[in-house]
């Protein structure tokens, strides 16, 4: 039965690599001159996919190789985990543990043994005491409980080596032989298996932690056509041969050259980070290597797994630092993901700091580099700028006291320490503004309140996935007024606009007295916006009141954006939108709907509003990679390229500008038959169209369309004239008793920071 399915699922697969990433016949042509390169032969590094493409299906699964050699460089390694069966079977498996990467515990229930693996007693699964056949009814499964099962329910078979070359014709083959010393012991010979096998198949590589192993068979084996690979674990593990640790062997590297002609080694040893994730100074390990003639290998790449935080959870970025960091590269990869590395071998690499642009999708910031600094501080703003934006953004909050400022949010708890300062009594419950909890808002500080709380980074992803940014700067930079942001502005000339964001504005100016909208036209004509020659201005509100006032009163541009998740848009709301706007905000989800995580398919929404000349703008891409749909292999840059070149948008609004920025500098754009797979648009629901009934969510209810009455809104009312009330005043700091807040009844509570927060609430008479 579970043939079957496997068969039709792969059929699935050969479909989807040729309608996804139409797998080019030509590849792109390398700009990436062979001399160009600091690896040992000066040739491009090598890309290895670790059990196929392991980071989505089940770790060598047909179904992974075949997918890594469809995403992948042309000359793409294929590694196989060799384990031995009872009866000599060579199979694929990552694991010696057999339950930790297959459904053999269900099918052999309550048989587990009891072994010594590398002198530690270990209770497992172990294919030493199962021949091939027994195995013939064991699936392989997703190892790694972070990553989706969905995949488990084709039952992907157990390949042997042979099955491999026969069944794939894999470009390069790498058989790691992790526990020679193991099968010894049960009278299994990895040695004569490994000889065997490279009588009937070309094996490239062959690596093993094991010295007595390559010592064994390294006389049988041409480098020319199999080079040997000794691996090494970590510094203070003992290598079994020589009972030396691998930090001990890593200081003898001539010896290592006796034996092997590379050195695979985890990307630690390469680039160390210290204790809170920061990078260290590189070793000089691949230099040292290369100099005795090893060439170096690094492990542990999976764009799914929290890495030093000097990459902004980018894993292009950290790809790019071992293979172009201009002192040395290494000489391969191993990778769960291998259309990341082919990126960024084969695109990426050597594109210099003055690369011009390929592609002209507009850059716009979301609160400046808000993904590296806190959101909207002059750090992050000037970072945004050095890192290629756009468009620079400044959302609008007005303080007590009337001064326009920017900030993410109306509510100062999510972007300062308003809420372990003294103002912490001004907790409110304002329904208008926030449907749900309470907040600080800033129309109950003054601007010089304000001014003096500290930043705090914004972590969207910190609550449910428990992923933190950039620790060590979480609380650098200050606020601006908005003056100060056009005066920041203004005389960058990289930039080609600017946007501000207007929301809030009836409720201010009807229960605070404070016109924001026309404090932000005040500002931009004060700064010299609203002359002949200035940067480009967008207007951006969810609110056509607001931009129907910015028509009334200005020439600047004018951005909608459709706060809900829509299918489409009916043609009177498009209608409607296009007498006061230009241009449009979705989010993602609006282009690419998802369903348990997978894109499902496209929405209407992107070609409904572009055929009424509309511009779309879509939100919010982020480096995360929980921010991303499967389909896009936790990598910023495979999402970043399949909403720019499969749906048509205008622009993106991002956290994290560098990454969106580096991907209109690529070499692989613009190369027409000749792109290669790594940099073709993902096919919406694709991915979703493999998985088996068993495993498929509910079906989602489709989205519903924009309507006329959703956009369509009454006048702003007029700015009312509320008398000024006594509150927190100019001079009050952090660590003093403001004077009282000054809103009618309201719940405020008490904010106290520390391993658990202490929220004591209370009435205010």
């Amino acid at each position: 039965m579970w043939n079957s399915r496997a068969l039709h699922h792969l059929l699935l697969l050969l479909l989807l690599l040729h309608s996804f990433f139409l797998i080019a016949s030509v590849s792109a042509q390398r700009s990436n001159i062979s001399n160009a390169w600091k690896t040992l032969s000066g040739s491009p590094p090598l890309v290895i996919a670790r059990g196929g493409f392991s980071g989505l299906f089940p770790d060598s699964s047909k179904s992974a190789y075949n997918f890594a050699i469809g995403t992948s460089v042309q000359d793409v390694t294929l590694w196989c985990d060799v384990q031995l069966t009872k009866d000599g079977a060579g199979i694929c498996l990552p694991d010696i543990k057999l339950e930790n990467a297959t459904d053999i515990a269900v099918i052999f229930q309550n048989k587990s043994t009891n072994y010594l693996v590398n002198g530690i007693p270990t209770n497992g699964y172990f294919s030493v005491d199962y021949t091939l056949k027994d195995l013939s009814t064991v699936a392989l499964t997703q190892g790694v409980f972070s990553r989706t099962e969905v995949f488990d329910g084709t039952l992907f078979a157990i390949l042997t080596v042979d099955d491999l070359v026969k069944e794939l014709a894999p470009p390069g083959l790498w058989l790691n032989v992790q526990h020679d010393a193991f099968y010894s012991q049960h009278k299994l010979s990895m040695r004569n298996f490994v000889l065997s096998v490279s009588r009937r198949v070309i094996v490239s590589y062959i690596s093993s932690p094991e010295v007595g192993f390559l010592k064994s068979i390294t006389a049988r084996f041409n480098p020319k056509t199999t080079k040997l690979v000794f691996r090494f674990l970590g510094q203070d593990d003992k290598e079994p041969s020589t009972n030396q640790t691998y930090g001990s062997l890593l200081k003898n590297l001539t010896l290592i050259k006796t034996f092997a002609s590379g050195i695979l080694v985890p990307k630690g040893y390469i680039w160390p980070v210290d204790a809170s994730l920061y990078l260290q100074p590189h070793t000089s390990l691949v230099s040292d290597a290369h100099k005795v003639g090893l060439e170096v290998f690094a492990s542990d790449f999976a764009n799914d797994v929290s890495f030093s935080f000097n990459y902004s959870y980018d894993p292009l970025a950290e790809y790019l630092q071992f293979i172009d960091n201009g002192d040395f590269s290494v000489d391969g990869v191993l990778s769960d993901f291998p259309i990341t590395p082919s990126e960024a071998v084969d695109c990426f690499a050597h594109l210099g700091p003055n690369a011009k642009k390929k592609d002209n999708t507009l850059i716009i910031s979301k609160y400046g580099a808000s993904g590296d600094f806190p959101a909207c501080t002059d750090v992050a703003y000037k970072q945004a700028i050095l890192d290629g934006t756009d468009v620079l953004d400044c959302p609008v909050q007005v303080s007590k006291d009337g001064v326009p400022f920017c900030a993410s949010s109306i509510d100062l708890i999510e972007s300062t320490s308003v809420a372990q300062s003294s103002f912490s009594t001004l907790a409110a419950t304002i329904p208008e503004i926030k449907p749900t909890g309470r907040g600080i808002f800033s129309f109950s500080l003054t601007w010089d309140n304000i001014k003096s709380l500290t930043p705090s980074i914004l972590n969207p992803f910190a609550t449910k996935y428990n992923i933190f940014r950039n620790p060590k700067y979480k609380s650098v930079g200050s606020l601006l007024t908005l003056s100060e942001f056009l005066s920041l502005t203004k005389n960058q000339t990289s930039l080609s606009g600017i946007v501000i964001i207007i929301e809030n504005a009836a409720y201010l100016a009807d229960k605070q007295g404070l016109g924001v909208t026309d404090s932000v036209i005040d500002a931009l004509s004060k700064a010299g916006y609203d002359k002949p020659g200035a940067q480009k201005v967008f207007i951006q509100s969810t609110n056509s009141s607001v931009l129907n006032k910015i028509k009334e009163k200005t020439n600047y541009e004018r951005v909608y954006k459709i706060d809900e998740t829509v299918g489409d848009a009916a043609t009177k709301a498009v209608d409607d939108i296009k007498r006061f706007a230009s241009s449009v905000v979705v989010n993602k989800n609006s282009v690419f709907p998802r369903n348990n995580g997978f894109t499902i398919g496209s929405t209407n929404t992107v070609s409904k509003l572009k055929s009424s000349n509309l511009s779309v703008f879509v939100e919010t891409f982020s480096n995360e990679y929980v921010s991303q749909a499967w389909d896009f292999f936790s990598d910023a840059t495979v999402e970043i390229n399949s909403f720019i070149q499969g749906s048509d948008i205008d622009g993106i609004i991002t956290d994290f500008p560098k990454t969106a920025h580096r991907y209109r500098t690529n070499n692989c754009l613009n190369l027409g038959k000749n792109t290669p797979p790594y940099m073709l648009a993902a096919q919406p629901g694709g991915l979703y169209g493999l998985i088996t009934e068993s495993f498929l969510p509910p079906a989602m209810a489709p989205l519903p369309p924009l309507l006329d009455s959703e956009v369509v809104e009454a006048p702003l009312p007029p700015v009312s004239k509320i008398a000024p009330a006594s509150g927190p005043d100019s001079g009050t700091k952090p660590g003093t008793q403001p004077k009282g807040n000054t809103q009618p009844k309201v719940i405020a509570c008490f904010f106290l920071s520390g391993l658990a927060v202490l929220v004591t609430c209370l009435f205010l008479l």
